[in-house]
């Protein structure tokens, strides 16, 4: 999740909030992308998730990657809390996955370069604390009494919050990784058409990268639990967003969604204030209770934009939020599936033509079944199986076109990336699938090799 925004102004005016989107558009050639990841570390002994401290735990895991490999420490109080480096940085999720936020780049052989640079330093310093990290969309074996909390004073407020609010709050927050990947917009325009492919089409992402299959040390019947815990988490915040679709959709229409979202908290002065249900209308107007008579600045707002959690989301730029962590060939085809698609006008203009005509019933059915049976889902005579075979058709003509060469012009463009989920629509296999055959063959239904077989 993200760390507190910096800067900005106290906001005169709700013109500044729409302009503060706005001043996100870029013209094509600086449009960029930047990849984000999420993976479980766990102790190799105990096969226990890492504490916070500890010889081997996040904290050293933390000071490894500070001390041996140049990151600049972000500090909570006096906790470690995060890394920053070259315009990334490494963050904790709530049960201690860690996160790389990758820094906005050209192409995708670099922010692949950026992954695998990442994960070898990660396992460097794990091998020599004894932890491990894996890449699923949920934790297979810990229950949530298991996970350890972060000192995060953001996450201490959610945690309370979320079982007011839906039934699986809790899990999303220390059960669940995600692989995700923020891309450009150049106009108002822009942003609506890519905003209504990337919430129409989030569901084919999560059936291409469904891997949390099990929970509890058992499988729980979706391929994607993941994808469940979304759906049943906090409906102020989630879903797949109908106004989106409506006539007349663009910034100030978001910005009337993320104002209708109840708070969080407010950051001051290194400390999270508990606003908890209050509404941020009432602090445009100088009337927030838990800051009576101050009105937020544009580091409030852009704060306030990070607790809205939809399947896409728009900040100054727009996040494709729909699959779950995974193995690290799967990490740089995320963003090759979602560049492909919208970074090239004709392939946007496909993808476009592909879903327009569905209406919102079409899309929550499709959200709904590709969580459940991934490539085997069906909705109005529809298999999902054909539909990611022609969405990954239309990306990987997008990424023809963008012909962005790789190792030094010996790799004509970015269609490779895309292979890993070229062989699970020819082997109808996605990651669930794989581990499901493995849980009730070789491994007798005893979760333990998950471990050992596929840790980075």
């Amino acid at each position: 999740m993200s760390i507190p925004q910096q800067g900005g102004g106290p906001i005169e005016s709700r013109d500044q909030l729409a302009a503060y989107i706005a001043s996100g558009e870029k013209p094509r050639d600086a449009w960029r992308i930047g990849t984000e990841h999420e993976k479980f570390g766990y102790d190799k002994a105990s096969l226990m998730p890492l504490p916070y401290e500890g010889t081997c735990s996040v904290l050293a895991m933390l000071t490894g990657l500070q001390e041996r490999f140049g990151w600049t420490p972000v500090m909570e109080a006096d906790k470690l809390i995060g890394l920053e480096r070259d315009g990334a940085n490494i963050s904790l999720e709530p049960g201690g996955q860690l996160e790389l936020s990758g820094a906005p780049l050209e192409t995708i052989h670099q922010t692949c370069d950026e992954v695998n640079r990442h994960l070898a330093e990660v396992k460097e310093v794990a091998d020599r604390i004894g932890a491990g990290f894996i890449g699923l969309g949920a934790a297979p074996v810990w229950s949530q009494d298991q996970m350890p909390m972060m000192p995060k004073g953001r996450y201490r407020l959610m945690t309370d919050y979320m079982d007011r609010v839906g039934t699986l709050g809790k899990q999303m927050m220390y059960r669940t990784c995600t692989v995700q990947v923020n891309l450009d917009f150049g106009s108002e325009a822009d942003m609506v058409q890519k905003m209504r492919v990337a919430l129409s089409l989030q569901p084919v992402a999560n059936a291409l990268f469904a891997n949390s299959p099990f929970l509890d040390g058992k499988p729980n019947g979706w391929k994607s639990w993941r994808a469940h815990i979304w759906q049943n988490l906090d409906g102020a915040r989630t879903g797949m967003l109908p106004f989106v679709f409506e006539d007349g959709f663009g910034y100030d229409a978001w910005v009337d969604y993320v104002l209708n979202v109840p708070m969080y908290f407010v950051y001051r002065d290194g400390k999270y204030i508990d606003a908890l249900g209050q509404s941020f209308r009432d602090f445009l107007d100088g009337r927030l209770p838990a800051l009576l008579g101050q009105v937020p600045t544009l580091s409030d707002w852009a704060d306030h934009m990070t607790t809205v959690f939809p399947e896409a989301r728009v900040k100054k730029y727009i996040e494709m939020r729909g699959a779950d962590g995974g193995p690290w060939r799967r990490l740089c085809a995320l963003p090759a599936l979602w560049v492909g698609l919208i970074y090239d006008r004709t392939a946007l203009d496909a993808a476009w033509d592909l879903v327009k005509g569905w209406d919102h019933e079409t899309r929550e059915s499709w959200r709904r079944e590709a969580g459940i049976h991934a490539l085997d889902a069906q909705v109005n005579g529809v298999r999902m199986h054909d539909l990611a075979r022609r969405v990954v058709e239309i990306a990987e003509q997008g990424l023809k076109s963008r012909a962005r060469a790789g190792s030094g012009g010996m790799v004509p463009d970015e269609t490779h990336f895309l292979n890993a989920l070229k062989e699970s629509l020819d082997s109808g296999r996605v990651p669930a699938d794989e581990l499901l055959a493995k849980y009730h063959g070789e491994w007798n239904g005893d979760l333990t090799p998950i471990y050992r077989e596929y840790s980075y």
